[in-house]
């Protein structure tokens, strides 16, 4: 039977909910008096007794794909679909009475077939009566990316201790909940979340209402004082050795660290309070990581704009920047502002620096399978990445194509920088290593950055207007002068909403990437979509609603007010928003600037603030990362490694030990600290 530890890491790199097949209903079954044995299967072209596929319209047994490390079959079940077109095959020895591994060549997926159970029948096969034999393909995956990441991750040939109390302690995998391990145990290494929570636990648990389970504060205070008073990280009677783990397989490592390792708290009620609501972070399903980090602090801004008296632990996090837009026709320029709380960084596999033998290594690789071998996962060539290529690509100007000039009246070229206004305190950096293939499928960018122990980016500092640049005009301006305003291209829009995404929200993303493409305009939804108004009706700078908005109501006017708003300002909210309290805040805050424009009976100093920045010197060390293993972010599993007491300690869930070779060439997020 299946350790409790294997099951849990199966689940944890399912990728994702699969769908029905479109051939499972109407499916066409070949009455060819085919019957299959329970056991004893051989490919029909080979001789390979394992990977095995039944093809569900004519039973014929065929051998799978080769995996891309050499292992795996000869394609012949791929070759069978080529040539007939029987479109499901389901995984020999992955059949049990709750279903078996089914996959749908001309969907080109994973899926479910309903009705398995008597498409088994026809080919004489009981499912009832049948036993797991060989991995399903979760598992493979699982098995084929720890192969080839989980030794870097973790560390093999390093002596692995064990460590246990406070600020060690681990939280357990609730399923699918890594990403949201690895952000917690990051975040809480920082001063601002300890200070904030830890010291305070008793009486923010006093002043929590009967019913702790909805309070935030509360929540995170129990999470503080899960991992920080070391009340549940403590060594067990028998000492944990220092065990090197060179000749250990990844299995024996596991058991090692399961052996001495803590249990980890289970976050239940937190992950349940902060998911809800949210379609993605309240399922079971895996996430990204870097989009829960933001997800959360938004959570963190809510909570601290309805507790002023208390410092918010986002604020270490948020920064300002400038953005430049030059016209390339006129020479104008407009500068804009934004806020912040990571910085994201494109990674340029054309600044590698070893192209020469990563070339070698694909001409071998090619070699080795073409003669039907393995590929030894110790001799994979990853790209190899400066981190100051990705900062130099962040820095050049980005072209903007069709840019509608308020200048020229004209479509043309722009040019767009971005520049630090402020530093923060902690910098977040994403290195942008998932993207969209040409299919739409999530992949991710297999390479390694050259992270350095410091970071200087005080040559990224903002300059604001400079002598003898002329400001482009405003919007307004334009439009008093006859000037077409800018027009949203409606295919992209269509093409956005077609993968799932909030019609209203794909407008924003056309409209702020000014209609430079589909791929620039994903970028967008993916790091927006958790913006308070990312669903709501889009309205174009200027343009004022056609539609009557709804009178609300004086309970709710009298709730936002009671938050420190003005009525005015509570009104306009509400009316922007249909009449929902809390969204209603959430717009306050997000537009700040147009609320301190409006005429009020109040003093300007009454009107909602920005963030808080805390500005400084743009000087960083590095103090945290968090890793990914897998092939996208929709599967895979997440530990971070953090710079604490002097040495880097591994977060592997409940798993917590000493790290003497920290792999940060393969980080997804990295954490830097002002120095």
């Amino acid at each position: 039977a299946e350790t409790a530890s294997r099951v849990q890491d199966v689940t944890a790199w399912e990728a994702g909910a699969r769908l029905t097949s479109k051939h499972a209903e109407g499916l066409v079954q070949l009455d060819n008096g085919v019957k299959v044995p329970p056991s004893g299967w051989k490919c029909s072209r080979c001789d390979l007794t394992s990977n095995l596929w039944m093809n569900l319209t004519d039973g014929t047994i065929l051998c799978g794909r080769r995996y891309f490390d050499g292992s795996g079959g000869n394609n012949h079940a791929v070759d069978h679909f080529d040539e007939t077109k029987y479109p499901l095959a389901v995984k020999l020895g992955t059949i049990t009475p709750e279903g078996g591994d089914v996959y749908s060549y001309d969907e080109d997926d994973m899926v479910i077939d309903p009705k398995l159970p008597q498409h088994l029948a026809h080919f004489g096969i009981n499912i009832a009566v049948m036993e797991k034999t060989d991995k399903t393909m979760t598992e493979l995956e699982l098995d084929i990316n720890l192969k080839f990441e989980w030794d870097a991750i973790q560390e093999s040939g390093s002596a692995l201790t064990p460590l246990y109390g406070p600020g060690y302690t681990g939280l357990e995998n609730l399923g699918n909940t890594c990403y949201m391990n690895s952000t917690l145990q990051v975040l809480f290494t920082i001063p601002d979340f300890q200070e904030r929570y830890f010291p305070k636990a008793r009486q923010i648990f006093e002043k929590a209402p009967a019913d702790p389970t909805g309070d935030f504060d509360a929540q995170m205070a129990k999470v503080a004082v899960g991992l920080l008073s070391g009340n549940y990280s403590k060594p067990p009677a028998e000492a944990a050795p220092t065990v090197s783990t060179e000749k250990l397989s990844t299995e024996e490592k596991k058991k090692f660290l399961e052996k001495h390792s803590q249990p980890g708290i289970p976050p239940r009620v937190f992950k349940s309070l902060v998911g809800k609501g949210h379609s993605e972070f309240s399922s079971m399903r895996q996430q990204d990581a870097q989009e829960f980090f933001l997800y959360f602090l938004t959570l963190i801004d809510r909570q601290a704009r309805t507790n002023a008296s208390e410092a918010n632990p986002a604020d270490c996090f948020k920064f300002e920047v400038e953005e430049r837009l030059q016209c390339m026709q006129s020479r104008k320029v407009r500068y804009g502002r934004r806020d912040e709380t990571l910085l994201a960084l494109p990674v340029p596999i054309e600044a590698s620096t070893n192209v020469e033998e990563v070339a070698a290594f694909e001409a071998k690789k090619l070699a080795i399978e073409a003669s039907g071998k393995k590929v030894d996962s110790k001799e994979v060539v990853r790209p190899s990445i400066p981190f100051s290529a990705c900062l130099e690509a962040f820095a050049t100007p980005e072209e903007v194509s069709d840019f509608l000039s308020p200048a020229t009246g004209a479509k043309g070229v722009a040019k767009k920088t971005t520049r630090f206004v402020s530093f923060p305190d902690y910098l977040m950096v994403q290195a942008k290593k998932f993207y969209l293939d040409p299919t739409w499928v999530p992949k991710k960018l297999d390479a390694l950055l050259q992270v350095p122990d410091e970071l200087d980016l005080s040559s990224l500092r903002a300059k604001g207007l400079q002598e003898g640049e002329e400001e482009l005009p405003s919007g307004d301006a334009a439009a008093a002068k006859g000037e077409s305003a800018f027009q949203i291209d409606e295919s992209m829009v269509v093409q956005l909403a077609s993968m799932g995404f909030d019609v209203e929200g794909c407008k924003r993303a056309v409209f702020n990437t000014k209609n430079s493409g589909v791929e620039a305009a994903m970028n967008w939804v993916l790091e927006h979509m958790g913006d308070p108004d990312f669903s709501q009706p889009f309205l174009p700078p200027g343009e004022k609603s056609t539609t009557s908005q709804p009178e609300p109501d004086e309970d709710s006017i009298a709730m936002v007010s009671s938050m420190g708003f003005e009525r005015h300002q509570a009104i306009r909210a509400l009316k922007e928003t249909s009449n929902d309290v809390q969204r209603a805040v959430d717009w306050i805050f997000s537009h700040a600037d147009e609320m301190d424009t409006d005429q009020a009976p109040a003093a300007a100093s009454s009107a909602p603030t920005g963030p808080k920045y805390r500005d400084g010197e743009g000087k960083y060390r590095l103090v945290a990362f968090i890793s990914h293993m897998g092939s996208s972010s929709l599967c895979g599993h997440y530990v971070c490694h953090i710079l604490k007491d002097g040495r880097w300690v591994i977060f592997n869930d409940s798993k917590v030990a000493t790290s003497e070779k920290p792999p940060r060439d393969m980080a997804y997020l990295y954490l830097f600290r002002r120095i």
